[in-house]
């Protein structure tokens, strides 16, 4: 299996496109509009068109289906479509499926894409209000009852735990949110350009679940954002410098939940994404002194700092002094606290534009980035590379 030896797909795929709508509280037209207008923001930006495409890829929770965005994007026959489970932790593996049929040669050209009105619609932040019964749900139905309703309640319980266990206060988040709005701030497609916030104003939010105040948790966001995946070959002949999928893998880990995982025998780390991070390590041959930007999902301020102990930047509770050191360029569109939150598929973006040298806040020289999926649920992540 993948975690005991390298996969052989790491250079074989390449993202070619990126696309996205404005990031909005209220987009005031339908999600498949925005699935559309990504999709072919994304090819225009590729120098393709929907004639060029073959397979399609997004999350189970998206509302626009496959075929009914090619219907609309003008995309004719496809080869190849498919749906990842468990919401934000899908955003990697939508590329990972689109590198493995790239290069099995299923297909030739996949558009990613993740469209929603997650402000002005159906609010995530809203938590748990009616729920068809199913296997999955029955793990939440033993934490409902006590008030854990909302995903801020249940990162909660594990963040309250990692505070404990590595004698930290709340305020080790803060850097993690400070990061995230200086980089928006310089981002003119944030909602928060413009507004960069300090560790006062961090310490000085309210509280929406202990240990959890307002500026740790993730905007809402209406919008879409689309990502184009070819072979390495035809990549080198399009317009935009390619950025190569250096390794991908998805994990779950061991008594793994969906956001519930609190009979685990430690609840301060992210064991799917070690899972993840194993493999990315063994497939690519890399290591974390290799990385030269992180883009790393964060809904929740405390679980960037687990991803970062996770994937070994630093030790188990020395993430919130990394990140205050700066000595790994972090989330610089501004991440989900900053930018937008579009299921991670816009941190896969900025990934791309690091690699390419067109970042607002481009680190110079950039070869390798680390992006992340959704955590406490069953997640992907990828080691975008430039064309060697």
């Amino acid at each position: 299996m993948s975690l005991r030896r390298a996969d052989s797909l790491g250079g074989r795929a390449a993202v070619v496109g990126i696309g996205a709508t404005e990031f909005s509280k209220d987009s005031g037209r339908s999600e498949l509009e925005l699935a559309v207008e990504a999709v072919r923001a994304a090819l225009d930006d590729a120098g393709l068109t929907p004639s060029d495409v073959d397979g399609l890829v997004t999350f189970t929770m998206d509302t626009s289906p496959e075929i009914t965005v090619a219907q609309a994007a003008g995309i004719g026959e496809l080869t190849f479509f498919s749906r990842v489970h468990y919401g934000g932790g899908a955003a990697c593996a939508t590329v990972q499926q689109a590198a493995l049929a790239v290069a099995s040669g299923v297909a030739d050209v996949v558009v990613c894409y993740r469209a929603f009105n997650e402000r002005s619609g159906r609010r995530f932040g809203s938590g748990v209000q009616r729920r068809e019964p199913t296997a999955e749900g029955a793990a939440l139905g033993w934490n409902l009852p006590f008030g854990l309703l909302t995903p801020a309640s249940w990162v909660a319980m594990a963040a309250q735990r990692y505070l404990h266990t590595h004698g930290l206060t709340p305020d080790a988040f803060g850097h993690v949110a400070v990061t995230g709005r200086r980089n928006a701030a310089r981002n003119p497609a944030a909602y928060f350009h413009g507004k960069p916030i300090t560790l006062a104003d961090h310490a000085a939010s309210r509280w929406i679940v202990e240990p959890l105040r307002l500026l740790d948790c993730c905007q809402e966001t209406d919008g879409g954002q689309a990502i184009v995946v070819t072979g390495a070959e035809r990549a080198r002949d399009l317009p935009q410098p390619p950025a190569v999928i250096v390794a991908a893998a998805q994990g779950a880990g061991r008594a793994q939940e969906q956001m519930t995982s609190f009979y685990r025998d430690d609840l301060t780390g992210l064991p799917e994404m070690g899972v993840v991070a194993r493999q990315l390590w063994r497939n690519s041959g890399l290591s974390p002194a290799d990385i030269d930007v992180g883009i790393l999902y964060d809904h929740f301020t405390p679980f960037v700092l687990m991803q970062l102990e996770e994937f070994g930047f630093c030790a188990p509770g020395e993430a919130a002094d990394f990140v205050a050191s700066g000595a790994l360029p972090l989330n610089t569109h501004g991440g989900q606290l900053g930018e937008a939150y579009l299921h991670g598929m816009n941190g896969i973006a900025e990934g791309v534009r690091q690699i390419r040298g067109t970042s607002v806040n481009q680190l110079p020289g950039a070869a390798r980035t680390l992006v992340t999926a959704g955590t406490g649920v069953p997640t992907s992540g990828l080691i975008l590379g430039v064309d060697d």
